[in-house]
């Protein structure tokens, strides 16, 4: 087997790839059995040498990771990361036409990785999202009680990094994204598996625009979904991708 992660980006201090949706980043106490991580595939690409991981992706999710090749530019990522000075864009397909513009200012409950802290009261924090609207469609298909289905595709800005964030916060207005085993809408999941052939979650890290830890320029990394998200894009007629170098 090859590996998984494709490159977007390398130099001296920053290494950026694409991560497939259903590769775990690094091992978690939720998924023990299993035994590849983007993080040592990340160690292949940097020629066995060590990676840090500067933020994550769900499992699930698809799209732009960042491992910085030493400690000291993880830590400088990572504070700009927390100060809300790096802008992480994604691409979502959600049940239901939502307002063209959006904010959701919601606090989130943190949801501990360990499930031996399930039952221990977990602390609060603010949790903020910007979205649009960029696509809208209408099947002849009656999933629920409704003869129709209405799907909308998203671009949602987190301008802060709690667990799941995205996926509870459009669960939060009633616009569950598509996929989602936990806050979605198991009849929507279903339909979309079976008519694609695979079931995955819509929802994929498409751009990332950063100042450079080391040089301080601007970087922007920018990445298409892959090809399982794409082929469910066409029940929008005439849809494009937005640019991302543009933003």
């Amino acid at each position: 087997m090859g590996n998984p992660l494709s490159v977007l980006y390398r130099d001296d201090y920053l290494l950026v790839v694409h991560k497939p949706a259903g590769l775990l980043v690094h091992r978690s106490p939720i998924d023990k059995h299993e035994t590849e991580f983007a993080l040592q595939y990340a160690r292949a690409l940097n020629g066995g040498q060590h990676v840090y991981p500067v933020h994550r992706l769900d499992r699930p999710t698809s799209g732009i990771l960042v491992f910085a090749r030493d400690s000291e530019t993880a830590r400088s990522l990572g504070l700009a990361m927390m100060a809300g000075e790096v802008t992480k864009t994604y691409l979502a397909m959600v049940r239901g036409w939502p307002p063209e513009f959006g904010e959701i200012d919601y606090p989130l409950r943190e949801e501990p990785e360990d499930r031996r802290l399930k039952g221990v009261e977990q602390p609060v924090r603010d949790a903020f999202t910007r979205y649009r609207r960029l696509a809208i469609t209408e099947l002849p298909v009656k999933i629920e009680k409704y003869p129709t289905s209405r799907y909308a595709m998203v671009e949602l800005c987190p301008k802060t990094g709690r667990k799941h964030q995205l996926r509870r916060h459009m669960k939060h207005i009633s616009h569950p994204i598509i996929g989602d085993a936990n806050h979605g809408r198991g009849r929507h999941n279903r339909y979309f598996a079976d008519r694609f052939g695979h079931g995955r979650l819509m929802l994929a890290a498409t751009g990332m625009a950063f100042l450079h830890p080391a040089t301080g320029e601007s970087l922007t990394i920018s990445a298409p979904p892959e090809q399982s998200f794409l082929e469910v894009l066409s029940i929008f007629p005439g849809f494009e991708l937005p640019d991302q170098s543009e933003k």
